[in-house]
């Protein structure tokens, strides 16, 4: 049985949006604000984690990202990603582009529990907030990985919208990332 794993970029105040800044949101581009030291920690923390994964599960447009981005690189972490078998969820998707994709439609929700049990290894969402906003809500997450940028944006889309209850956490892990990143690592407690 695997586990389904967010890892996510976020500003202090919980905003995921426009990262790279290709979007035109006014603030985006925070992504790059990050020093050379932190960086350099941070590529290393995701080249552990995506050598942990057994797959990747991605929101259309997060897809479509990645798949421009990692598809033609070279090197270890690119190997690695092309290497592992990536989900995606999509309805506008017809042709993948990146190897060892599978588009998952109809009853996404069933056939991410059923991905989750049949999994061999973490199954990581990266990006995909309205992904990760409906796998929350279904309680299909067992585990967040934030990584926190020292920096509020005061607006923005958020990681974190409304909910139908309380999602209680439980912290696991916070460590200090480079000069000025934070991880703080949280699983759900399903019985509170």
């Amino acid at each position: 049985m695997g586990k389904i794993v967010t890892s996510e970029n976020v500003s202090l105040d919980g905003v995921v949006q426009d990262p790279t800044g290709e979007e035109g949101f006014k603030f985006g581009g925070w992504f790059g604000r990050m020093s050379d030291a932190d960086r350099g920690a941070w590529g290393a923390l995701e080249f552990q984690e995506a050598l942990a994964a057994g797959a990747l599960l991605l929101g259309g447009r997060s897809y479509q990202y990645f798949a421009t981005g990692w598809a033609s690189r070279d090197g270890e972490w690119a190997d690695r990603l092309r290497s592992l078998p990536k989900y995606v969820v999509s309805s506008t998707l017809a042709d993948p582009s990146w190897v060892n994709t599978t588009i998952l439609t109809g009853d996404v929700l069933a056939q991410v529990a059923k991905l989750r049990e049949t999994a061999d290894g973490d199954v990581v969402v990266y990006a995909s907030g309205q992904l990760v906003q409906a796998l929350l809500e279904h309680d299909l997450v067992d585990e967040l990985r934030l990584v926190v940028h020292p920096f509020v944006l005061g607006s923005g889309e958020r990681l974190f919208r409304e909910t139908s209850d309380m999602k209680p956490v439980r912290l696991v892990d916070a460590r200090t990332i480079g000069e000025g990143l934070s991880l703080l690592v949280y699983r759900p407690i399903r019985d509170a």
